[in-house]
């Protein structure tokens, strides 16, 4: 799922940064009544472009972190507990513990 959200945010950061003109009229359309009255100044294309090209590296980088994940999961505390000690010095402590509890 992660992957899937990443993907289609880099998707529209490329799209914003090869077409800012055309997402800038699209959002201005969409936000605006009187979307023929608002005209956006030079620099919100530019701006446009650059937010958009730092969405696409941001989601390229979440991509490569996803893909090249060791694939470790966390241990749940159940299976842990059943599971014993391979340490000694850890296994000793153990024991010290219930011997003091005795």
């Amino acid at each position: 799922m992660k992957a899937l959200l990443l993907l289609v945010a880099g998707l529209g950061g490329l799209i914003e940064a090869v077409a800012p003109r055309r997402v800038v009229a699209l959002w201005t359309r969409a936000l605006y009544r009187n979307a023929g009255e608002a005209e956006p100044r030079e620099w919100v294309y530019a701006a446009a472009k650059v937010e958009g090209t730092l969405i696409a590296a941001g989601a390229l980088v979440g991509l490569f972190r996803l893909a090249t994940a060791d694939g470790d999961f966390p241990v749940d505390d159940s299976t842990a507990a059943d599971e014993p000690e391979s340490d000694p010095a850890i296994a000793g402590r153990h024991g010290d513990d219930q011997a003091a509890a005795e």
